[in-house]
């Protein structure tokens, strides 16, 4: 009787035992531990390189100007850039010039997103017209388009010669970029799925485009960029407000401490505008990837 026991709960133990190791699932190896923790070590040291390097530069910036190495008139110093900035942020011209510039740079970059996906899909739709237009658009894209700011200013005004500098300067860069990504779709597919029926227009909508997720998220990174670059040229020339605006004015005047805060306050709006970019991109990649895992 004993043994019917112990032979019953011997049983029981073995058929227990996969099932609770495979809940608790394999532990890491010791090198794979080993490994994260020196990957974190490492991200961390460039971390603190970073920083170091941030201090450095601020330290430097703020002691070679005070001590007569270097013309303050030249470069201002971090203290004065930062009362400056509080003054403008007190009396409300910060948030003027800032949102000016933010408005501009949002429309400008929708507005050569939309125009330049558009153009895309037609050179793609018509390879003829593609052949057609191919030369001129390369010559266009390769302009220096601070040579179309006055051109827009006498044609357009100032405030819309703005928007059209951001348009300008990014429409053709996603031109190329969404027909190079159009064409880097798979031939097979486009073949196998107009064997079934297909339209032009079914290819488009559930080949190309959806392939093609990675470059149009790429040149949403490369013309956030371009767009507040745009703007800021043409608030050089024609605004009345604005970041780009404020730095032409601050050195009209010799006042460094104006031109230095609008240039951080335009890399802060750069880095915010590039986080919004990838979080974007991180979003859509991941619905993009979870779809296709679905079909």
């Amino acid at each position: 009787m004993t043994m019917i026991t112990s032979t019953k709960s011997l049983l029981s133990h073995f058929s227990r035992a996969p099932a609770a190791d495979h809940a608790q699932g394999p532990a890491p190896s010791a090198a794979y531990s080993s490994y994260l923790k020196a990957l974190r070590r490492r991200t961390l040291t460039i971390q603190l390189w970073q920083v170091g390097l941030v201090a450095a530069v601020l330290v430097l910036w703020e002691i070679l100007p005070r001590t007569g190495l270097i013309n303050p008139m030249l470069t201002s110093y971090p203290s004065a850039v930062v009362r400056t900035f509080m003054t403008l942020l007190e009396d409300g011209s910060l948030q003027t010039h800032t949102l000016a510039t933010i408005s501009e740079t949002v429309v400008g970059f929708i507005g050569g997103m939309l125009l330049g996906t558009f153009c895309a899909v037609v050179l793609w739709w018509s390879p003829y017209v593609y052949r057609i237009l191919d030369p001129f658009i390369v010559v266009l894209n390769a302009i220096p388009k601070i040579a179309l700011v006055p051109i827009f200013y006498i044609w357009l005004g100032d405030i819309a010669s703005i928007y059209a500098m951001a348009i300008a300067i990014s429409v053709f860069v996603t031109i190329l970029m969404l027909y190079t990504g159009f064409q880097s779709i798979d031939p097979d597919k486009i073949r196998l799925v107009r064997l079934f029926g297909a339209s032009r227009f079914k290819v488009l909508i559930k080949i190309v485009l959806p392939g093609s997720v990675p470059t149009m998220i790429a040149a949403l990174k490369v013309n956030v960029g371009l767009a507040l670059v745009g703007v800021v040229v043409g608030e050089f020339q024609s605004a009345k407000a604005g970041l780009g605006y404020l730095i032409t004015y601050g050195s009209q005047i010799f006042q460094m401490n104006l031109v230095m805060t609008a240039i951080v306050v335009l890399a802060v709006i750069s880095s915010l505008l590039f986080a919004g970019i990838q979080w974007l991109e991180a979003t859509a990649l991941r619905r993009h990837g979870s779809a296709s895992s679905g079909n």
